[in-house]
């Protein structure tokens, strides 16, 4: 994708600092030490689509979107991910949990000095249900559509929301789907003077920022870099920093080198070995937090091999999961092999997979490819999936099963599986709220497998056809007794292991290296917790 030459020269004069470091595929330039008031990050940030919290749906664009915008609601990392209000100052639901009434916290102003009110809060639910684009099920499964959000989503007056749902969820669940990005609240205002042919912004919005957030948009060059100013306004009080300027620098090796030469100030995808490398190191610490990220594989039931149960069991007795652990990943992964994340309630901790060429080869025979078979998997080029890619390569060739690795950017990968092209993605998913649903959800609920399905789950992705799954999984969030929700889900990942076209291998422990002097910054479990506005520097 080209960028227009004013946006090149906009990114110019943007900052002094935007050229502090220049990195390509061959060298690593550096210029100066890092400002006092700007803290700079090394980041793969090849996988951002887009910075409209509509729309962002990959890590690294979630994580910028959270610290952008606010929400309703929020969560409290220090308080085990409670639930706090955020804009919502207050909330009520009645006793049947169809209707909630949120009052706004008064006096809250957008980045471009608009007031935030009642009527922006309609105006995002509408804009993010009617466009429907990746994240927008996460609203449209309340029974919110382009046709009724109106109805559903009203403003009482100008600081009080009411919002109706089609069935009485969990209240738990609905507000914590309010923590997501994509009901993040937008300037209307802005967005508005910013719409293009009925686009509610969108394309706009990829590159800029509406909201009322910590920061506002800076300057963004896709696969470059990004820089966000502090906005010094914010509700909760100015950010710690003045600037955060996080660049995409692809290899572990190269984020190191930056790290220890005073550079940047926190490396965020080392690898084992730069890890291991850096922590002799007096002037570097880690940091790490257990993520809710799952490593998996996705076989695309097109593939007819695929649709053969033997053949999606035989393929996870041949990944090697200890020795990845051990040789890849240790240190930053923890083999886990269910789609709810440890920490999640209902969670499991079974391993019922472990490498065995043996056994894959018996189910191999069974499903009538004795010889095995030839197959693509689409693999991001960023270490560890390109290492984790080749190690299964060199796995399943043990059973006479030719993988062929087909490399891409974060983007070029992502957009091929959102449109079931592919034969295998490698890749991971991570919670886009702290409820069991989430994950739950995607993994385990295909309401309608056509190309035309409004809601393009995991599960539809990889054109895996579960009415009977997805009653239970979508009965389960209407279930308020803990404890009897818990026991559903461990049934359901019990069965899912056994049958489902995901190969599960891996929860992320995400890790961080950081120059000393660096305080506050805290993993959360998602992209939408990481936070910048604490991050302080000697």
């Amino acid at each position: 994708m080209g960028i227009s030459m004013r946006h090149v020269a906009k990114l110019m004069v943007a900052s002094a600092f935007t050229a502090l470091l220049t990195t390509t595929a061959q060298t690593t330039v550096s210029f100066a030490q890092t400002p006092k008031d700007t803290v700079v990050m090394a980041k793969q940030i090849d996988d951002i689509i887009s910075l409209d919290p509509a729309e962002a749906f990959e890590f690294s664009g979630v994580e910028v979107v959270t610290n952008l915008y606010d929400k309703l609601m929020g969560v409290d990392l220090a308080k085990n991910n409670e639930l706090v209000p955020e804009l919502a100052q207050s909330w009520s639901v009645t006793p049947d949990n169809l209707t909630y009434t949120f009052k706004l916290r008064p006096g809250v102003k957008f980045h471009s000095g608009n007031a935030l009110t009642a009527a922006d809060v309609v105006y995002s639910f509408q804009r993010a249900v009617t466009l429907n684009k990746s994240p927008g099920f996460i609203l449209a499964q309340f029974g919110f559509t382009k046709d009724n959000v109106l109805e559903k989503v009203k403003a009482a007056d100008d600081n009080t929301v009411v919002i109706t749902v089609s069935k009485p969820f969990a209240p738990t669940f609905f507000l914590n789907c309010l923590t997501s990005g994509v009901a993040s609240i937008v300037d209307t205002k802005l967005v508005k003077a910013n719409e293009k042919d009925g686009d509610f912004g969108n394309g706009w919005l990829k590159l800029n920022s509406a909201g009322s957030g910590a920061y506002k948009v800076r300057a963004y060059r896709p696969n470059e870099q990004y820089a966000l100013d502090a906005n010094e306004s914010w509700y909760k009080g100015a950010p710690k920093n003045k600037r955060i300027v996080v660049r995409h620098v692809a290899e572990p090796a190269s984020q190191r080198l930056l790290l220890e030469k005073g550079d940047i100030d926190i490396a965020r995808n080392l690898s084992k070995d730069q890890l291991a490398a850096v922590k002799t190191n007096k002037d570097v610490e880690i940091v790490q937090g257990d993520k809710g990220y799952i490593l998996y594989l996705g076989l695309n039931q097109k593939n007819p091999n695929f649709a053969k149960p033997e053949v999606r069991e035989a393929l996870k007795y041949l990944v090697d999961y200890a020795s990845i652990e051990r040789n890849i990943v240790e240190g930053t992964y923890k083999a886990h092999e269910s789609f709810l994340p440890k920490g999640f309630l209902g969670a499991i901790d079974d391993k019922p997979y472990k490498f065995d060429p043996a056994k894959a080869k018996e189910l191999l025979a069974k499903a009538g490819l004795p010889n095995g078979f030839t197959v693509t998997m689409d693999v991001r080029s960023v270490n560890p999936i390109t290492d984790i890619a080749q190690a299964i390569q060199s796995n399943w060739a043990q059973a006479g099963i030719k993988l062929e690795l087909i490399p891409g950017d974060g983007k070029q990968t992502l957009t091929k599986y959102r449109a079931r092209t592919h034969d295998i993605y490698i890749g991971q998913w991570g919670p886009d709220y702290l409820d069991p649903h989430t994950n739950a959800e995607t993994f385990a609920i295909n309401e309608n497998n056509g190309e035309d399905a409004k809601s393009k789950t995991l599960a539809w992705r990889n054109a895996w056809d579960i009415p009977d799954m997805t009653k239970v999984t979508q009965a389960n969030v209407l279930e308020t007794d803990a404890a009897k929700r818990a026991a559903v889900y461990g049934a359901l990942q019990r069965e899912h292991q056994k049958v489902s076209p995901f190969v599960i291998m891996f929860q992320q422990v995400e890790v961080s290296a950081d120059r000393k002097g660096v305080k506050g910054w805290a993993i959360g479990p998602s992209s939408d917790t990481n936070f910048y506005a604490p991050i302080t520097k000697n």
